[in-house]
């Protein structure tokens, strides 16, 4: 269900929340359930897609902006205004497809890297709109794998953390200024 929370889709000179980076400890604790659903957090949601917007992202997870709660913010179709962002409130996977496919992926919070990644290629799931009303969705291709990234971060999981070639991983960390000691794979 496409939001209707209405914010310009524009870079601004000084977005309105700081990202956080790949090595800061912020992106690695697990992000708390939202209670309440008011104007605070649609206050929030707003800043989140400014901050997205600003950074030419498609996605971005309140952990990234250093805050922990369940809230992601999503638009894979930045250009396209007629096209509204989707949030999602406490989202939890109901259902992922034994397909999985590969795609390279990148992420606000490890700027310069993009990489492979092995994932289910279709997911549903369950969440709260920014009113509150639960709401399901199937997703796949670019916004299903968009989900799945974004949902990563709300467990205190990182793309990087999913690659499977460890050398292209170093190295392409080290090339952007990141230790591959940040990166905890996960099994």
């Amino acid at each position: 269900m496409p939001s209707d929370i209405a914010v310009e889709k524009k870079k601004l000179k000084k977005p309105p929340l700081g990202l956080h980076f790949l090595g800061d400890r912020v992106l690695r604790q697990a992000a708390k359930r939202i209670a309440k659903v008011d104007d605070e957090l649609r206050q929030l949601v707003r800043e989140m897609l400014q901050t997205m917007y600003s950074e030419d992202g498609i996605g971005l997870a309140a952990p990234q902006v250093g805050v922990h709660k369940q809230l992601i913010v999503i638009d894979c179709e930045p250009d396209n205004a007629a096209n509204p962002p989707l949030i999602l409130i406490n989202p939890t996977v109901k259902q992922v497809s034994r397909d999985l496919c590969v795609a390279q992926e990148g992420c606000l919070s490890i700027p310069g890297v993009y990489l492979d990644v092995k994932r289910p290629q279709v997911v549903e799931i369950a969440y709260k709109d920014e009113y509150g009303r639960p709401q399901t969705l199937k997703a796949s291709d670019l916004l299903g794998r968009c989900i799945q990234h974004e949902m990563d971060h709300l467990n205190g999981v990182v793309f990087v953390d999913r690659v499977e070639n460890s050398l292209t991983l170093a190295q392409e960390l080290s090339k952007n200024g990141f230790s591959y000691q940040a990166v905890k794979p996960v099994a």
